[in-house]
């Protein structure tokens, strides 16, 4: 009988291998493609590498000096670093509301079964295709719309409202507003879709319950919806504020990489593409990185104890 048993336990076979072995080529690209370069970047942040013409000056080890370099302010009073970081985030802060906003409402809508709206193939497919297309051709669309020879001048000229084009791109405010409105165009639908899934895995018996009882729409939305919606939307604002710190490809191509009108539409990742793509300053842009790292984790640190605490509680 003894015999027996260990013949059968010699032919099972064990399937748990089979789980390490399929997520094995994620560990190893994740490693070599992403966690081996971040400790590079924390590496260099304490060098001097650059490259001064053709003189490659470096890696000399300068310890804390790039940190404080980037954090002087210049002869102005005006730290780069901070500004650019400031530039960053009220652009995507003024995305970021009416994206949040109306991606809100639509998931709402689509997932009511009250309502039980027709054609939400359709209306999904419309507002996540802006998030397909790449963002420096939906770049070059915009700026060839609102450029002085541009179908938008020529509209407002034609219709008497100017005597004559308007630069839309030498003026602070409606520079980061297109620019805004961009990354809103872009990233509501995807923000929907989030939250639409969000909003179908909350159990259904609790919508029916409030219908039963009486409750209206509203009443719905923020005492059962909103509450239970909180780690999703969380889930969906940090990646949003990551997205918006790391803004490049949009002000790059409306500002010909100059972040006209003097610097204001320039964001930190235009920054660092300075130092990298120019003087190839290794340890700069490191430092520069670093910074992004901490102060990003420190900001979604922030968002998510301020919104976890309403459905903690």
């Amino acid at each position: 009988m003894a015999k027996e048993n260990a013949k059968k336990h010699r032919k099972s076979v064990s399937y748990a291998k089979w789980a390490y072995i399929f997520i094995t080529p994620f560990f190893i690209s994740y490693i070599l493609f992403t966690l081996i370069p971040q400790f590079l970047t924390v590496y260099n942040s304490f060098f001097e590498n650059y490259r001064n013409g053709l003189q490659q000056v470096g890696p000399n080890f300068v310890g804390l000096r790039n940190y404080i370099q980037l954090l002087t302010p210049d002869k102005n009073g005006t730290i780069d670093f901070l500004r650019y970081l400031g530039n960053s985030l009220s652009m995507w802060i003024v995305g970021a509301i009416p994206q949040f906003l109306v991606a809100l409402l639509l998931a709402v809508l689509f997932t009511s079964s009250r309502l039980n709206l027709k054609g939400q193939g359709l209306a999904k497919t419309i507002i996540y295709m802006p998030n397909l297309i790449m963002a420096s051709a939906f770049s070059m669309l915009v700026f060839s719309l609102f450029s002085n020879v541009g179908p938008i001048n020529k509209l407002l000229v034609a219709s008497g409202l100017l005597d004559k084009p308007y630069e839309f791109f030498a003026f602070k405010l409606p520079v980061r507003t297109i620019i805004a409105f961009m990354n809103f165009i872009m990233w509501f639908g995807n923000t929907t879709i989030v939250l639409m899934a969000g909003i179908m895995g909350i159990d259904q018996s609790l919508f029916e319950s409030a219908n039963l009882d009486g409750a209206n729409s509203v009443h719905v939305f923020f005492d059962i919806t909103l509450p239970l919606l909180m780690p999703i939307l969380s889930y969906a604002l940090i990646t949003s504020m990551i997205g918006g710190i790391q803004m490049f490809d949009v002000p790059q191509v409306i500002s010909n990489g100059k972040g006209t009108p003097n610097m204001t539409s320039t964001t930190v990742i235009m920054m660092l593409n300075n130092y990298l793509g120019i003087s190839k300053n290794y340890g700069m842009s490191g430092a520069i990185s670093v910074m992004l790292f901490v102060i990003t984790g420190i900001l979604g640190m922030f968002v998510y104890r301020s919104l976890a605490k309403q459905y903690k509680d």
